[in-house]
């Protein structure tokens, strides 16, 4: 273990760590994209999808990448606990979006729009401290990142409480029940995608921590 540390590793791991966050920062903006711009959804949704597909794509290069490689920058453990919540994160993103296509939601709750955009700003935040994970003199910089996201995590937390405090207000019928549901769970699914990026900085934190 200690000999690993003067042998080299593979640069490779950071940039497909940075192109994973990247693209769940550009698939965050495209479901902001849908909900505040609420035409053309099919092609939307579809643009979220396929958005997804690139990042089953980095995450299927990322393990492949862990199986060919003798030494790794840090712990195999934490590489395949970041890979697979940046996965997951993406997933919850394309799992809202597409729930609206499934769903036939004619007009998003408003509370949606405000949560994808606290998603967004999170991914926006992974994106930027992503490249800086095997620069150990860069933990100061990520901790700041990791406060930023979970200060907004926070934020999410409230608009989610604000849209189940008032979800069924009004609610008297069946259809109207149905809506609701449906949009309480799209909310989750982003309220999901919230705490998932923030697990994601706190994996990277970690490791930094574990390596400086």
């Amino acid at each position: 273990m200690v000999l690993s540390k003067f042998m080299p590793t593979n640069p490779k791991f950071s940039l497909k760590f940075a192109e994973a966050a990247r693209n769940a920062h550009v698939t965050a903006s495209a479901l902001v994209d849908l909900l505040e711009n609420y035409t053309d959804v099919e092609a939307k949704v579809q643009r979220v999808r396929d958005l997804e597909h690139e990042g089953d794509r980095l995450t299927g290069e990322i393990t492949n990448l862990l199986a060919e490689s003798f030494i790794v920058p840090f712990d195999r453990e934490d590489i395949i606990s970041l890979n697979n919540e940046l996965d997951d994160l993406v997933d919850d993103l394309e799992d809202a979006a597409r729930k609206l296509s499934l769903y036939g939601v004619e007009k998003p709750l408003p509370q949606m729009a405000r949560l994808a955009r606290v998603v967004e700003q999170q991914c926006a935040l992974l994106a930027q401290g992503m490249p800086l994970i095997e620069n150990k003199g860069q933990l100061g910089e990520l901790a700041r990142i990791a406060r930023e996201i979970r200060a907004l995590e926070d934020q999410g937390d409230t608009i989610s409480d604000e849209v189940q405090r008032h979800l069924y207000d009004g609610v008297n019928d069946v259809p109207g029940m149905i809506r609701a549901m449906r949009g309480g769970e799209i909310v989750a699914l982003i309220e999901d995608a919230s705490d998932q990026a923030q697990r994601v900085a706190k994996t990277v934190e970690s490791i930094l921590l574990k390596n400086a």
